[in-house]
């Protein structure tokens, strides 16, 4: 569980909280009617065969069940397209196999994926990790939960931390509006995006239950398809759709930008690697792997990163944002 939740910016990002001492993962996730969450905690006992997931609250509905279940599975990688897409890269690239890895952590839902990705863009990693969080204690003033909104009124507390918006939630008071957004969560120009990408869901034009189908196909042109939707969307560049593109288990996209070009020209030798180059360059270290390049390339980064910084795993929560790589797993300044 450690390789399979400590490998991407996204676990470090509220309100996912690692706890190192326990090898958890501790995060609300929400219940089967979709407004409220609980908070839950993912460990791998040792010796144990399976998972340990404890939800705390209670009484919980077998249907929400259900659904705290999916969202583990999801977020973990946890299913029989994903076994087969693990298996088949480890044959082709030893050292994953070596290391138990080919699982790339990501989000309980593909819009909380998708805004995180947009997060990471044009800034520090700070500032990505800041916004995330401030997104995070907007959720409960605007939780579609009476319940919840009261208690958040009641309570004392101005750093109570909330799950990750949803789209339902974002779109479903008049009050949150581009500059409610800028001024509650700093998310600056970004704003626009994320209400735009929510307007789609609530639309029509993207659906959750469509995309969960999708990531469990092995059919390139759906996955084409989704990525030219999402390029559609106003600020939504080859970079963000390629790692949302990631999270959805699309792996032929690597969302290359300049710490691309840095990784291929310490790692790789490749000095003249440029913009204009990169797609070349790209090809021709990572299409052997094909269709899992970008999980090589991510492995690779992974390694680096861990050689720079230590183990992602044993970093405190308090000590994210000190890390000052550029573009550390994923951001993009």
């Amino acid at each position: 569980m450690e390789k399979a939740v400590c490998n991407h910016g996204f676990f470090m990002m509220s309100p996912n909280l690692w706890i190192p001492s326990t090898k958890s993962l501790r995060r609300p996730l929400r219940l089967a009617d979709s407004t409220r969450s609980v908070p839950v905690t993912i460990s791998h006992p040792l010796h144990h065969p399976f998972l340990l997931i404890q939800v705390h609250h209670s009484p919980i509905s077998s249907a929400d069940e259900a659904v705290i279940l999916e969202q583990v599975g999801r977020m973990l990688r946890i299913s029989k397209k994903d076994e087969r897409d693990v298996t088949e890269f480890q044959e082709m690239h030893s050292s994953a196999r070596e290391n138990g890895l080919g699982r790339i952590f990501r989000s309980p839902s593909f819009f909380e994926d998708a805004v995180k990705s947009i997060l990471l863009c044009n800034c520090s990693w700070k500032r990505s990790l800041d916004m995330a969080r401030d997104l995070c204690l907007l959720q409960p003033k605007i939780a579609l939960d009476g319940n919840a909104r009261s208690k958040r009124k009641r309570s004392k507390c101005s750093d109570d931390i909330g799950n990750f918006p949803s789209w339902k939630e974002l779109l479903a008071w008049s009050w949150v509006d581009e500059k409610y957004l800028i001024k509650q969560c700093n998310v600056g120009y970004r704003a626009a995006r994320i209400l735009q990408l929510a307007t789609m869901f609530a639309q029509g034009d993207l659906r959750e239950d469509h995309i969960a189908k999708l990531e469990q196909s092995s059919d390139p042109t759906s996955f084409e398809t989704l990525y030219q939707k999402l390029l559609k969307i106003k600020g939504f560049g080859p970079f963000v759709c390629s790692n949302i593109m990631m999270c959805v288990g699309f792996y032929q996209r690597i969302p290359s930008d300049s710490e691309t070009i840095r990784h291929l020209k310490q790692v790789h030798g490749k000095q003249n690697c440029s913009k204009q180059t990169i797609g070349k360059d790209v090809e021709e270290i990572y299409g052997k792997y094909n269709p899992f390049q970008c999980l090589a390339y991510w492995v690779e980064l992974i390694e680096e990163y861990e050689n720079k910084f230590g183990k992602l795993s044993k970093l405190e929560a308090a000590n994210y944002h000190l890390i000052t790589a550029p573009r550390y797993l994923g951001t993009r300044e």
